[in-house]
């Protein structure tokens, strides 16, 4: 068994259906096929359950957009003579949220029940429409609901996979499943009621994750518009590279810190029974990927394998003599923080103990430090502790890396490569393991510090020597072939690339970043 796992920008239009029929096509053997919404519609079903709330009828505006997106793929992807009964599931579905969404604008209250019976349509309508497109195509298909499969319970507020139930449901259906593909909508679930619910952000990778483990697949296929898992931001590096092979640990400590590849529930299920993941691009289904396994890294690797950041976080401080050496004082401080289940992503701590330094994101740090100070009101008021200190803009970058413990000098390498560029660190953090060095930095020099991080670690380390040279006779003429014929040489071994910016003889001048040597051999001065 293989399952693959198609994204929103994968399934997002006709095109892109296309690609995915032909990667279907090619495949051998049984497969299970998870299918994300059509792109960026769960952020309008999101926007539109919002909109509804705060009692705006301008939801039905975003109404109008899925169903003509929908349509739209229908019509290219499905003959004719066969779209009625799609296009008749499609009304249905449309009218059942216009219902639901008309009693919460009425009532102006959304239930978590609402929240995901609402965010939910957008897999439900792409997988019945897929399975219409699979079974045009002659694909020995068949769409089973993931609600069906996927069982929940309620822990603390939050929908959490019952694993035993969920386990036999899937293992009990595909013992007995004849088609060569089993499509499954991602993302949603169902708890012990059969009321709808959701597996959260990246629920559709999750959801193939739960299948992996339960069917004892060979390998996740994460089928996306990227590459791989890339060594930094692409938007943010030009000179980012796709990371061919990373441990599971490593991959989790990316993911954590931003990278949006692969969220880290994915990974769980995967651990458990060793399942490896491929990182695939549907537009460039030829390009090999990231591998994500537990097979030790080979030798002559990349130290560090990515570099990762989360955006919006914000720092805060809370410092005091009467924190010194005070049993519980930890355990009081992160316990009110649980108590509104506000996530710290990062923690520092003076050994000292005269302050604790925590990073949570930004929206929470308001809400971070009322807590806070509620808690330690008596010792605020006695001068033994100062109210918290929040620091907002800032950014949370970390460096990964499995052999990163194996070598000296990456920490060196790390402050010094910032520091001689100016880029202050307001926070550090490394984990015992040494997988990971966390920082936090003013979000102002957010790109400055991932290109130089990028290009210590990543990039080869060439000087640049620029020359001018004026007299282009004999001996300026020889001077300049010798570097045209030499240019790989000095690059290879020597690490130095020389660049000819001017020339100049008696006559007339040439200035700028330019192509001396064509305009030598034109003769041109």
């Amino acid at each position: 068994m293989k399952i693959l796992k198609f994204g929103g920008t994968s399934v997002a239009n006709s095109e892109s259906l296309s690609r995915v029929l032909k990667i279907i096509q090619n495949q051998r053997g049984p497969i299970a096929v998870v299918v994300s919404a059509l792109g960026g519609v769960t952020d309008l079903l999101v926007e539109m359950l919002s909109l509804a709330q705060s009692g705006d009828d301008h939801y039905k505006d975003n109404l109008t957009v899925i169903e003509k997106r929908h349509l739209e793929t229908i019509k290219n992807c499905v003959p004719i003579q066969h779209q009625s009964a799609i296009i008749s599931f499609l009304k249905k579905q449309i009218n059942e949220l216009e219902s639901r969404l008309d009693a919460i604008h009425l009532l102006e209250e959304v239930t978590p029940k609402n929240n995901s019976s609402i965010s939910s349509y957008g897999e439900i309508l792409s997988s019945n429409i897929i399975q219409e497109v699979f079974t045009y195509n002659k694909i020995n298909s068949v769409l089973k609901d993931s609600r069906e499969l996927i069982k929940t319970s309620s822990h603390n507020g939050r929908d959490i996979v019952d694993q035993e139930i969920t386990e036999n449901l899937i293992k009990s259906y595909f013992k007995k499943n004849t088609s060569d593909v089993v499509l499954l909508p991602g993302f949603i679930a169902s708890n012990a009621l059969g009321e709808t619910t959701t597996l959260g952000r990246g629920g559709s990778d999750y959801s193939a994750a739960i299948f992996a483990n339960a069917t004892d697949s060979r390998v996740l296929e994460i089928w996306t518009d990227v590459s791989g898992m890339y060594t930094a931001d692409p938007k943010i590096v030009a000179q980012a590279m796709p990371i061919e092979k990373l441990t599971y640990y490593e991959a989790m400590e990316l993911s954590h810190f931003g990278a949006k590849v692969i969220y880290p529930p994915t990974l769980q299920p995967i651990i458990e029974k060793k399942i490896p993941i491929v990182i695939k691009n549907t537009f460039a289904p030829e390009d090999p990927g990231t591998l994500i396994d537990d097979t030790p890294t080979l030798e002559n690797v990349e130290i560090v394998k990515g570099i990762s950041h989360i955006n919006k976080v914000a720092l805060i401080n809370l410092e005091g003599s009467g924190m010194i050496g005070i049993t519980g004082f930890s355990k009081r401080f992160f316990e009110a923080l649980s108590d509104q289940n506000i996530n710290v992503i990062m923690i520092t701590q003076a050994s000292s103990e005269h302050s604790i330094c925590i990073g949570v994101k930004e929206d929470e740090a308001m809400k971070a430090k009322k807590v806070i100070d509620e808690k330690f009101d008596f010792e605020i008021s006695i001068n033994k502790v100062a109210p918290a200190q929040i620091e907002k803009n800032m950014v949370n970058i970390a460096v990964v890396g499995e052999k990163m413990k194996d070598h000296q000098g990456i920490s060196g390498k790390l402050f010094s490569s910032l520091g001689a560029n100016n880029i202050n660190i307001r926070a550090i953090a490394q984990g015992a393991s040494e997988r990971n060095i966390s920082i936090i930095i003013d979000k102002k020099n957010v790109i400055k510090a991932i290109n130089t991080l990028h290009e210590i670690f990543f990039e080869a380390q060439i000087k640049e020597l620029n020359l001018f040279v004026t007299g282009v006779g004999n001996v300026g003429s020889k001077l300049l072939e010798q570097i045209e014929k030499q240019t790989e040489y000095l690059i290879e071994n020597i690490r130095l690339k020389i660049r000819v910016i001017a020339l100049s003889n008696s006559k007339k001048m040439v200035l700028g970043c330019l192509d001396v040597f064509m305009i030598f051999k034109k003769s041109c001065i």
